[in-house]
């Protein structure tokens, strides 16, 4: 009984901990977890994508790095922007150029599906590279980080590490509640049918294509918050956040996590982030750590041999463990 209220409350526990991260660790760290939890919303709005819509996309990039762009071109130089504003119109940005898309995309299947999300990403990347709209190559700056002003009074400083990191750590919750509910519904459960036998589903008279264009359509939007959060910790937008390593990086989160477990995407971004941050340590691995990406890709690669659930297959055995072991008393 102590090992699974233990594992009822742990969630709370973690969350609070995270809450109370600025008040005692150093700045290097704070803007590094800041860092995980952006991909964390990333890494989940595409495991709604894969995970449980059974649709594997390698353009997931492009919803991420448009919302960046679509904040620094309507940013003012040099100026502040409200974010009550500019965060939902990126996020709308990216939820239509999803929505267009996705009306395409989802005609075809397979191999076909993961090409064309790929090519549409490709397009956006020379967009922004090739013309000036983006900036070229250098990408744009921005300045100032977004205001979070009710009238004269101030909600929060993004200038302050300390505030940015409440916010991203209270839409990264945000991100992860509303996903779990929208999973728990009949809307979450006919995805998963979906995935699982797309021909029956229809026939049962579900709209399959419809449902899929709603998925992919908050998948996009999802990613979106995420890519604007990016540009506002970085300051600076550039078109590497288009390209397909971009996409990679975050479809092996998700595989690393686990795939259908949105925690498993949280815990799969902590985990590249981490071993990133380890593998690429000069220090500790010298001349080797130039190459920490065969690394990462061979660590991976065994995690998706020998642990096809992910690392968060790992969690669950551990709470089969104790489950069992009271049955048995």
């Amino acid at each position: 009984m102590k090992d699974s209220r233990l594992t009822q409350y742990l969630p709370y526990l973690v969350v609070g901990l995270l809450a109370l991260f600025p008040l005692v660790e150093s700045t290097f760290y704070m803007q590094l977890l800041t860092k995980v939890l952006i991909l964390a919303i990333f890494a989940m709005s595409l495991d709604l994508l894969v995970g449980y819509t059974g649709l594997v996309s390698f353009g997931h990039a492009a919803y991420f790095g448009l919302a960046g762009y679509a904040l620094a071109l309507m940013a003012p130089k040099y100026e502040t922007v409200s974010l009550w504003w500019s965060l939902p119109a990126s996020i709308g940005v990216c939820a239509l150029f999803a929505l267009i898309t996705g009306t395409l995309v989802l005609r075809t299947r397979g191999i076909y599906f993961i090409m064309v999300t790929l090519a549409f990403a490709q397009m956006l990347f020379f967009i922004f590279h090739d013309t000036k709209l983006g900036g070229g190559s250098d990408g744009i700056y921005i300045y100032a980080k977004p205001l979070m002003k009710l009238g004269e009074i101030e909600v929060a400083n993004l200038e302050k590490l300390e505030h940015f990191y409440w916010l991203v750590l209270i839409l990264t919750g945000a991100t992860y509640l509303l996903l779990h509910r929208i999973l728990g519904s009949t809307f979450g459960r006919a995805l998963l049918g979906i995935k699982v036998n797309e021909h029956r589903m229809r026939a049962l008279g579900f709209p399959v294509f419809k449902y899929q264009l709603a998925s992919f359509t908050l998948s996009g939007a999802l990613a979106g918050l995420a890519g604007y959060m990016a540009a506002v910790q970085y300051g600076f937008v550039n078109p590497e956040i288009l390209s397909w390593h971009q996409s990679g990086a975050v479809l092996m989160m998700v595989i690393l996590g686990g795939m259908g477990t949105l925690y498993g995407s949280v815990i799969g971004a902590f985990a590249f982030v981490l071993l990133q941050e380890v593998l690429s340590n000069q220090a500790w691995f010298g001349i080797a750590a130039k190459h920490w990406q065969l690394a990462m890709g061979i660590f991976i690669m065994l995690v998706a041999l020998y642990m096809p659930q992910g690392l968060a297959g790992l969690a669950q055995k551990f709470r089969r463990k104790p489950a069992e072991e009271a049955a048995d008393e």
